[in-house]
């Protein structure tokens, strides 16, 4: 069998990279100055794979020879998508909000080999139920957890406090690359875990 072109991921996150090399790939990792967007017209499932697919084919065309991972995730409450914080209040904003409910996790995953003409793309759901939470638990939490570049304003990989209840569906979804799903997709393409 041909060894396979080089596995890319183009993310500059660190949970993508911990998750990829906790399952066993080998990567490299190259990232675009794409700016992720949230364009009004779209769901929070549309968002997410249309920043996945700039990410990754902008990194494509950096690499054409080499298989591209690009992912991008938001979550959502009641059809609101909760990107990044932008301060510390808009973090214990998102955090209280959040508190007592359940909201949704979305990934948009996409993977390219521009010499090929290879593509493939999906989306994955998951639901998160975080407990009630009172101001001074969600300021121990940001005390404890960087919480300005994640999604939502926290990790689920990082939870000092037991702030989440309940997670439906994958976790690793959560976290930022829902392998699950993307590692049948990569054996396919020659990349065994």
């Amino acid at each position: 069998m041909p060894k396979p072109a080089p596995l890319i991921l183009a993310s500059a996150s660190p949970r993508r990279r911990e998750l990829l090399a906790e399952w066993g790939y080998r990567f490299e990792v190259v990232t675009a100055p794409v700016e992720e967007t949230l364009p009004a017209h779209l769901t929070v499932r549309e968002a997410v794979l249309l920043n996945a697919r700039r990410k990754g084919s902008a990194v494509a065309a950096l690499r054409p020879a080499a298989c591209v991972v690009a992912a991008d995730t938001l979550v959502a409450l009641e059809g609101v998508a909760f990107g990044k914080p932008s301060s510390p209040g808009e973090a214990r904003a998102m955090l209280a909000t959040l508190a007592g409910r359940t909201h949704e996790v979305y990934s948009g995953v996409w993977i390219e080999q521009r010499a090929s003409g290879a593509m493939a793309a999906f989306t994955e759901l998951s639901h998160v139920r975080f407990r009630p939470l009172n101001p001074a638990e969600i300021d121990d939490y940001m005390n404890r957890v960087h919480v300005m570049d994640k999604a939502g304003a926290y990790a689920a990989q990082e939870d000092p406090i037991g702030l989440i209840e309940a997670i439906e569906g994958s976790r690793t979804n959560v976290i930022g690359l829902p392998m699950e799903r993307l590692a049948p997709m990569l054996a396919r393409r020659g990349y065994p875990e």
